[in-house]
């Protein structure tokens, strides 16, 4: 499908349960960020995983995480590979704080392995 020119593709994310969210079809020329914020707006409010903003959130699409500054196009995703379908995205949500324990845990290793020697 195409739009002015533009290559449109239709898109489904899937959640952790199973659920399909944000059934669609977008540009080729959106961004990866641009994206995950409409993922964000229409997640689920039943949910207990919810992600607060685009950075909680990975989208993967045969295998790759895809990066936010990238379009759709840029990201490769595979336009007309299917005769008639919905490509499906896998959504994982992981919280920043998760990062920044993992950054702690660096320093205090760091003060941990830190020694010095002194020959007399």
């Amino acid at each position: 499908m195409s739009e002015g020119g533009e290559q449109l593709i239709e898109l489904k994310f899937r959640i952790f349960d199973g659920t399909d969210i944000a059934h669609s079809t977008y540009a080729s020329s959106m961004t990866v960020a641009t994206l995950k914020q409409r993922i964000v707006a229409e997640w689920p409010q039943d949910k207990t995983v919810a992600p607060k903003s685009i950075n909680d959130l990975k989208l993967i699409h045969a295998g790759k995480v895809l990066e936010n500054n990238k379009t759709l196009a840029d990201s490769r995703i595979t336009f007309g590979d299917l005769p008639v379908g919905v490509i499906t995205m896998h959504v994982v949500v992981q919280p920043v704080i998760a990062n920044n324990k993992t950054e702690k845990s660096k320093e205090e290793m760091q003060k941990l392995n830190s020694c010095g020697c002194i020959i007399l």
